[in-house]
């Protein structure tokens, strides 16, 4: 969509360019639509997991007030990084969203916190945002830690621990609830998943410009239709959403939950470093150049500023979206302003409950293709990350090491004792230890920095020499026989 009328080179590479107005709402719409499946997707998965979306204790208000939240606070966490608050926002072109990477933590945690719920959920978030926006005073310093076998393996433990969600969703949903109901599994609702994930990769790769941006949001419109026209569309909750209504702070109360605090705090590190990345891919992609200090230092600070602010008022962690990146890259417009327009426009269907009353009303298994299609890619993301890696025998150890036990501990939950406390009645309830590592995502992470902070990197160079070695010898002797 870069063309001359909107600017000449050098305005375009400077994020304090605004293009025409013509140019700027289309383009700013177009950030929107490129993240706005995967920003709403974490408050309905949530919603599943806290036993309000469905069965006998549904509160279909609060899974609309969820969705509601989502597009509010990550209009005003986009706000924060675009226009910045003193030395907290990296004033450049970056969009905000509801982060996939909490929710391995997250979900766990929400099934075994028993009384806690959301108002531990929630206080989780507050706590774990404030301790996000500390790691603004030293993320540069802690890089290092971090190299791409670590953030790569630990991004694709995100896409594989989220991908059975994709599968239970496209199925018809998640939970013994759904489970039980005569139709999960049911040609039908693999037939709307498929629909979904069809039209998606139709228009991923052969459409352009915005059907190109927004292929998974068609594709659910198109399965949509296709639900509906098969009667599973229910529109009874549209008329009790209203007009307009305004955020509640602490709307499910306060409640300290270790497991989901600690949870929350350890993958801040996660998140931290994913917006280090994204905001070096922006500047790198749209104008050139490498992100300096104050805006990676910002940028941190705005994630976790943002992270809190959406805790206070029940929603969930922020953080940079990778996807519109790229499309910073494709479009070739850095304007940070064109991103503020985006920003408003999330923040006034936040303010519309009828707009999260409608995503409300899309049919679980419609959302699982687009799911799966998300959730894979993340997965691919973690690929993509260590295709960087120089993989020789010590990297391939930790590796493997790292993701036999995470996996491992994700797929056997109840592979140790300790993970339980046992009741009176002599049956077992998860403990906060068990939370923690059974989410698959922290025993890997855990293991992966400590392996690559103590084998030193010329361990892989020495016994990649050592092979080299023998097999030149073994050559050599089989020529002088």
């Amino acid at each position: 969509m870069s063309d001359a009328s909107i600017g000449t080179p050098e305005q375009l590479r400077d994020p304090n360019y605004t293009p025409p107005l013509a140019k700027a709402v289309p383009l700013g719409i177009q950030h929107v639509l490129a993240m706005f499946v995967s920003n709403v997707t974490p408050a309905i998965i949530i919603s599943s997991v806290a036993g309000i979306a469905f069965g006998p204790n549904a509160d279909p208000g609060t899974k609309v007030y969820l969705i509601q939240m989502a597009m509010m606070f990550a209009g005003i966490a986009t706000l924060i990084q675009t226009i910045g608050i003193g030395k907290v926002g990296a004033r450049l072109p970056i969009v905000q969203g509801t982060s996939f990477a909490f929710l391995p933590v997250m979900i766990p945690a929400m099934i075994g916190a028993g009384t806690a719920g959301l108002a531990g959920l929630m206080t989780g978030v507050v706590i774990g945002g404030l301790f996000h926006a500390c790691l603004g005073l030293f993320v540069g310093r802690i890089r290092f830690a971090l190299p791409p076998l670590v953030t790569g393996l630990i991004v694709l433990m995100i896409g594989l621990a989220l991908i059975k969600v994709g599968i239970e969703y496209a199925a018809g949903g998640a939970g013994d609830f759904n489970r039980s109901k005569d139709t999960w599994g049911g040609l039908s609702n693999w037939f709307q998943a498929g629909v979904v994930l069809f039209v998606t990769l139709g228009l991923k790769f052969f459409a352009r410009g915005m059907l190109s941006v927004s292929a998974v949001l068609v594709g659910l419109i198109v399965g949509y239709i296709v639900a509906f026209m098969m009667g599973d569309v229910n529109l009874g909750g549209m008329a009790d959403a209203a007009w307009f209504a305004l955020p509640q702070p602490f709307k499910f109360g306060f409640d300290l939950n270790w497991a989901i605090i600690i949870g929350m705090c350890l993958m801040a590190f996660i998140s931290a470093i994913e917006t280090v990345g994204d905001v070096s891919g922006i500047t790198k992609g749209g104008a050139g150049r490498e992100a300096t200090d104050e805006e990676v230092t910002g940028a941190t600070y705005a994630d976790g500023l943002g992270s809190a602010l959406a805790g206070v008022f029940g929603s969930l962690p922020n953080t940079s979206f990778s996807q519109n990146v790229g499309l910073i890259a494709m479009t070739g417009v850095m304007s940070r302003h064109v991103v503020t327009i985006g920003a408003l426009f999330l923040i006034a269907c936040g303010l519309v409950p009828k707009v999260g009353a409608i995503i409300n009303t899309i049919p679980i298994q419609v959302l699982g293709g687009g799911v799966i299609v998300m959730f894979g890619m993340v997965a691919s993301a973690g690929i993509s990350m260590l295709s960087d890696v120089k993989w020789n025998s010590r990297n391939m150890v930790i590796f493997a090491v790292a993701l036999s036990v995470g996996l491992g501990l994700q797929q056997v939950p109840d592979a140790f004792n300790a993970f339980f406390n046992v009741l009176e009645d002599g049956s077992k309830k998860i403990n906060t230890l068990g939370i923690l590592m059974t989410s698959g995502l922290l025993p890997t992470a855990f293991i992966a920095i400590v392996l690559n902070l103590v084998l030193p990197a010329a361990l892989g160079e020495e016994a990649e020499a050592e092979l080299a070695g023998a097999v030149k010898g073994h050559k050599d002797n089989a020529s002088n026989k």
